[in-house]
């Protein structure tokens, strides 16, 4: 089905050295938002109490935030949990408080608010568990991408690997770089979220290379330049692009606005990495490919390669 259909070619190719000195900008400044501002890690990376409670009535969360800052406490966070009486309170414990005092302090507070408030759930994260989550993090961030590297390699070839590898990074990197530079809390679902636009965003790159391939061996574009093929198979898959990633942001806007606040770090991840992951594609990934030399030979050889094993 193609709902939008483009009679010309968009010359994607024509803009790749302004895009990609914009690319480079962005990037570099990513690093320094990460380097200078950091990121705002949450509870569960540096260690804390994380609290579920019950109210009779409906929270208000600025009420209960108020409260809580009487307590004098470095650092807390207070979001609705699945119900407008449930709430997940996180602190930051660097007072070394013990977490059944803890606890107790924040239950008389809000008993000041609602004289119904119930403690359902109380957990100690220690730093010890938060370092090993920031390791395990990491580990599976380069596990994906070595994943991702190996894939494309076999299914491709090398300059393919490297172009779509360089654009995930350079996805990730914006990502953190704005979470770092806006200060938003970073958690675990915010690294779910960074995940799974790893694993989105490498697969706009394959379709799109899929049918950079495709236009190659195509003997209608035998007479034209490698630009101008990109510039083809690229515009070929932009009713794809728009449908696609267009009805996945309707999804993550309905997880924003109806999801609560344990989901919004989680949807402005997917966000912005559906927004970058499309840019990074035609405007990264793409000329990239030309950068590291691509031409209609390169591709007969790694065909010509795959028929001789076959043999």
């Amino acid at each position: 089905m193609e709902l939008f259909r483009f009679n010309k070619e968009i010359p994607f190719m024509s803009y790749g050295k302004t895009t990609t000195v914009i690319s480079l900008l962005i990037f570099l400044f990513s690093i320094f938002c990460l380097t200078y501002y950091k990121l705002n890690l949450s509870v569960e990376f540096t260690g804390g109490t994380l609290m579920e409670v019950e109210f009779s009535k409906p929270a208000k969360l600025n009420q209960i935030r108020a409260k809580i800052d009487e307590l004098g406490l470095t650092s807390s966070q207070v979001q609705s949990a699945g119900s407008s009486k449930n709430v997940l309170i996180k602190i930051q414990n660097e007072n070394n408080i013990k977490p059944d005092t803890l606890s107790n302090q924040v239950h008389e507070k809000l008993l000041q608010l609602d004289p119904g408030t119930l403690i359902k759930q109380t957990e100690f994260i220690g730093p010890q568990i938060g370092k090993e989550l920031v390791t395990n993090g990491i580990l599976a961030l380069v596990m994906v991408s070595i994943g991702i590297i190996t894939y494309l390699a076999i299914r491709f070839e090398w300059r393919f690997a490297l172009a779509a590898l360089i654009a995930n990074a350079h996805d990730v990197v914006v990502i953190l770089g704005c979470f770092a530079f806006f200060q938003w809390e970073f958690s675990l679902t915010v690294l779910a979220g960074v995940l799974a636009v790893l694993g989105y965003s490498v697969n706009e790159a394959v379709v799109i290379f899929d049918r950079i391939r495709e236009s190659f061996r195509n003997p209608q574009m035998r007479d034209k330049t490698v630009p101008e093929v990109i510039n083809n198979a690229i515009t070929s898959t932009m009713s794809r692009t728009i449908i696609t990633h267009g009805s996945t942001e309707v999804m993550v806007l309905s997880m924003f606005f109806f999801g609560g606040d344990i989901l919004h770090g989680f949807s402005i991840a997917l966000t912005i990495g559906i927004l970058f992951g499309i840019y990074s594609s035609i405007f990264v990934g793409s000329p990239l490919l030309l950068i590291f030399g691509l031409t209609r030979e390169t591709l007969a050889k790694k065909n010509i390669k795959k028929e001789e094993a076959v043999v």
